[in-house]
């Protein structure tokens, strides 16, 4: 792929048509994720506490990541939003449960509110594709 080269990423967020942007852009090794929130493949908000909303947020991550050819261990950077600052444990457990090994920079911030008043949290994250053998 040429440095050059933009390639995108959709998911079942029914923002993006809607908000003009995509769920993850790569351009050469680079790969931007765009803040998942905790919505299932129907378009509907995951149930849930933080940590359950946390997961979904980082499989949508994950899934983003492979359809543009990265993994988790390629991300160097992630933030967290969360609604409640009591949610933080739960929030970054389920972080520590994919990226444990990898530790990439990571912020959490404590915001009032994210777009729906169901979803406790939401995550982006940033990867540098590294050369595989």
């Amino acid at each position: 792929m040429a440095d050059s080269q933009r390639r995108t990423h959709s998911s079942a967020s029914p923002f993006e048509p809607v908000y003009g942007y995509s769920r993850a852009v790569r351009v050469g090794d680079r790969i931007d994720v765009a803040g998942c929130a905790p919505i299932e493949p129907d378009g509907s908000s995951t149930a849930g506490d933080a940590g359950v909303q946390a997961s979904r947020c980082l499989t949508i991550i994950g899934e983003a990541l492979a359809a543009l050819g990265g993994v988790p261990a390629d991300v160097v950077r992630t933030r967290m939003f969360i609604t409640d600052p009591a949610d933080a444990d739960l929030v970054g457990r389920a972080h520590g449960a994919v990226f444990g090994a990898i530790r990439p920079a990571a912020t959490m911030v404590v915001v009032s509110a994210l777009l729906r008043p169901e979803w406790k949290v939401e995550i982006e994250a940033e990867a540098i594709i590294e050369k595989r053998a």
